[in-house]
């Protein structure tokens, strides 16, 4: 809700205030522009927390690739090492085991890091899901807003009913922001 929003709805309200049949209508919009404001917040943040979300699997999945290329060379000079003809057997063998425990490390550090990035994914989809219950929890309410505002305009309680009825519908799209199902 913008300035220009806010002074409409105070000026509506200062002209309902002689009317004492419109306070309850005034006290739903007040309510919902508060629960409007509390929602863009929720959001807002939970678009932001899709981004870092992002940005960490993003880190993930470059040190995968990092321990992926470690692990692709060291597995070409441990190939490599096995066509050579060798003078020292002993330390040959030596350096062989040395690069067969590396790649054994980088195996494993390939599997946590996959594990990490794939955890960080599903918390993207998390704050995305929560992200869009809270757009459109914001959106109907601010639809409820609207169309209650008008019962002041048009003194015609239908409007304030149906502007509850999207004020509630907003609600729940919030509150089921909270639950994630998949």
């Amino acid at each position: 809700m913008d300035a220009s929003e806010a002074n409409e709805l105070q000026e509506q309200h200062e002209h309902a205030a002689g009317e004492p049949s419109l306070h309850p209508v005034s006290f739903t919009i007040s309510v919902l522009a508060v629960v409007v404001a509390i929602v863009t917040v929720l959001g807002h943040r939970s678009h932001t927390e899709a981004v870092l979300f992002q940005a960490r699997a993003t880190d993930e999945w470059n040190l995968y690739q990092a321990h992926k290329i470690r692990q692709y060379d060291t597995q070409l000079i441990s190939d490599m090492l096995a066509t050579l003809p060798i003078r020292d057997q002993a330390s040959a063998d030596k350096i062989t085991d040395g690069y067969k425990a590396h790649l054994q490390k980088w195996n494993q550090d390939l599997a946590d890091t996959e594990a990490a990035a794939r955890e960080q994914e599903e918390e993207v989809h998390k704050a995305e899901y929560r992200a869009d219950r809270f757009d459109l929890g914001e959106a109907l309410l601010e639809i409820g807003l609207v169309i209650t505002s008008i019962t002041l305009l048009t003194r015609q309680r239908g409007y304030w009913y149906m502007g509850m009825v999207f004020g509630l519908a907003g609600i729940v799209a919030t509150a089921l922001g909270f639950v994630h199902f998949g």
